[in-house]
């Protein structure tokens, strides 16, 4: 695993910023880079498990490690969804269970600045460097529209 970063600076406020992230209307949007029909099945507690998934069922659920609405975000992935069960870890998911993924938000002035840094195994590291700035750029295109 490789700790990576990646940021962007958007002319919107953090709240609006975090909004546009987590929001039942926008967090499709924003990762439809990724997957399209992407959604986020949770309650955005700290401490509560959030379901990533696809429009096939597949995906992974993790755990909010740590919130502070408007400022950070942290997620713990753990494991593996097929058609939409969660399936117990096995070697494959093993490698990369425990994995982190940080969102801050910073206000500059009339800006923010969103950070994200996340542990990516080897094997992904390249397709993440290609889309995740696509993915903020979307982020930042919703915030900013």
């Amino acid at each position: 695993m490789k700790k990576t970063c990646f940021s962007t600076m958007i002319n919107a406020p953090k709240e609006k910023v975090w909004n546009v992230l987590w929001g039942d209307q926008t967090y499709g949007a924003w990762t439809s880079v990724f997957s399209e029909g992407s959604r986020a099945i949770t309650d955005w507690q700290e401490g509560s498990k959030v379901v990533f998934s696809s429009a096939d069922g597949g995906g992974m659920y993790s755990v909010i490690e740590k919130k502070i609405p408007n400022d950070f975000i942290s997620f713990k992935h753990l494991g593996e969804v097929k058609d939409g069960q969660e399936l117990p870890i096995d070697e494959k998911t093993q490698s990369w269970s425990g994995a982190t993924e940080n969102y801050t938000l910073t206000q500059v002035g009339e800006t923010t600045e969103l950070s994200v840094e996340m542990d990516i195994s080897e094997d992904h590291q390249q397709y993440f460097n290609d889309t995740f700035p696509k993915a903020l750029e979307k982020v930042k295109e919703l915030a900013e529209g």
